[in-house]
C-alpha cells in the first residue's frame, strides 16, 4: 500500500492587468491625448494616479508627486480623474471574466486573478483562455491588457508584468523555479520596499540569491516570514483565488489645491469626502464600527485618529458626525493641511443580516 500523499492537481491561474488603465481610458476617450505623455491626477497638487506609456521613459509613474513629474517631463499633460468612467470599464472587463470562470478575485479596478482550472467554456487551455479574454477586452473596450498564466498566483502576477504592454507570459511548472531565479526580489508579492532594502543589504537581490539562503538564515533575518520567502524562491505559492475577498475598510481622501487651516473650510471638505465614502459603503452593502480620520500637514507629516463603537455606525449622519469630532481633536491645526481622508473599518456583515448579528465582532 502506498502511503504517499496524493499529488495536488496543477491549478490554472491567470492574472490580467490592464495597461496604464486610467491613462489609457483618457487617451481612448480624447483623441487629442493619444501619443502624448499624460498623467491622471496630480494637477497642481497631489500625486500621479497613473501615467501613460509615453510619460514613463521620463520616470513619471504612479504615486510620484506632481511637481516632480512635471520637472521630469515638462510636456506632461495632467488630466483630472474620472472614476465613474474607470469603474464602468472595470465592470465591462469583469463581466468578460465571469463568462470564463466564477473564480475571479479583483485586486483593483484594473487587475484580477482568475482560476480557470475548470473553465465554463470548456476550452481547457489557460493560455488560450487568456488570449481570448485579451482579445475580448480589446474588441469591447478599445483597451489593451497584459496577462500572466501559470500554476499559482505568485507566478501569474509576476508573469503579467513581464511583457507589458499588451503582452502575455506563460510560466509552466517546469519553468517556474528558473523563472523566479531571474526576477528581482523587489518585484515579489509580499516584499515591500523596506524588506527589499534589507534583503539588498545582506546580498539578496534576485530569486536565485534568495533560494541560496537556508530557512534558518531567513528565520534569523525575517522571523515569521521566513517560510513564505523560502517558498517563493522555489516558485511555491499556496494562496487560492478567492472570489469573495472581504473588504477591510472603505475610505477616500483628497489633496486640496490650496492648504487649509480654517475650521469651516476643513469641516466642509471632510463632509464632502465623507459623502463619497458613504455612497461606496451603501453600494457595497457594508456596515462597520470604526471611523478613521487621516490628515496630512503641509510639511507632509501624517496624523491619524480613530473612534470605535460597540455597535455598527448607524448611518451617514453618525459617520459624518464622528469624522467631524475626530477632526476637531486637531483644531486649531498646528500647520495648514494639504489632505484629509475619512474611512470606515471594522467591517462586518451586510445590512440585511438578522438582528442577532448586528453587534459586529472585533
Amino acid at each position: 500500500m502506498n502511503d504517499a500523499p496524493a499529488q495536488q492537481p496543477v491549478r490554472k491561474i491567470i492574472h490580467i492587468d490592464m495597461d496604464a488603465f486610467f491613462a489609457s481610458v483618457e487617451q481612448r476617450d480624447n483623441p487629442e491625448l493619444r501619443g502624448k505623455p499624460i498623467a491622471v491626477g496630480g494637477m497642481h497638487r497631489g500625486v500621479v494616479a497613473a501615467a501613460s506609456y509615453e510619460a514613463r521613459p521620463f520616470g513619471v509613474r504612479s504615486a510620484l508627486p506632481s511637481v516632480t513629474a512635471k520637472r521630469l517631463c515638462p510636456d506632461l499633460i495632467f488630466v483630472k480623474p474620472r472614476f465613474d468612467a474607470y469603474r464602468e470599464v472595470s465592470r465591462q472587463i469583469r463581466a468578460i471574466f465571469h463568462e470564463y470562470t466564477p473564480h475571479v478575485e479583483p485586486l483593483s479596478l484594473d487587475e484580477a486573478y482568475l482560476d480557470v482550472s475548470d473553465d465554463l467554456k470548456g476550452i481547457g487551455v489557460a493560455t488560450a483562455i487568456a488570449q481570448e479574454i485579451r482579445a475580448r477586452i480589446r474588441a469591447e473596450t478599445g483597451l489593451t491588457a497584459s496577462a500572466g498564466v501559470s500554476y499559482n498566483k505568485f507566478l501569474a502576477k509576476l508573469a503579467s508584468d513581464q511583457n507589458k504592454p499588451d503582452g502575455i507570459c506563460v510560466v509552466t511548472p517546469a519553468r517556474g523555479p528558473a523563472f523566479v531565479a531571474t526576477v528581482p526580489v523587489k518585484r515579489f508579492h509580499g516584499v515591500g520596499p523596506v524588506t527589499a532594502a534589507k534583503m539588498g543589504r545582506i546580498g539578496i537581490e534576485t530569486g536565485a540569491d534568495l533560494r541560496s539562503c537556508s530557512l534558518e538564515f531567513l528565520a534569523r533575518n525575517f522571523g515569521s516570514s521566513a517560510q513564505y520567502y523560502h517558498d517563493l524562491a522555489r516558485a511555491i505559492c499556496h494562496r487560492q483565488v478567492k472570489a469573495d475577498r472581504p473588504y477591510k475598510s472603505v475610505s477616500a481622501e483628497d489633496t486640496f489645491f490650496e492648504d487649509l487651516s480654517e475650521e469651516a473650510a476643513l469641516l466642509y471638505e471632510l463632509d464632502r469626502i465623507g459623502g463619497t465614502v458613504w455612497r461606496r459603503i451603501e453600494q457595497k452593502g457594508l456596515v462597520g464600527r470604526t471611523v478613521n480620520l487621516k490628515a496630512k500637514y503641509n510639511d507632509f507629516r501624517i496624523v491619524t485618529r480613530a473612534r470605535s463603537l460597540d455597535r455598527r455606525v448607524s448611518g451617514q449622519a453618525e459617520f459624518l458626525a464622528m469624522g467631524a469630532d475626530l477632526l476637531r481633536t486637531l483644531l486649531p491645526v498646528e500647520k495648514p493641511l494639504r489632505l484629509l481622508g475619512l474611512g470606515l473599518s471594522g467591517l462586518g456583515e451586510p445590512k440585511e443580516a438578522p438582528p442577532r448579528e448586528l453587534v459586529l465582532p472585533l
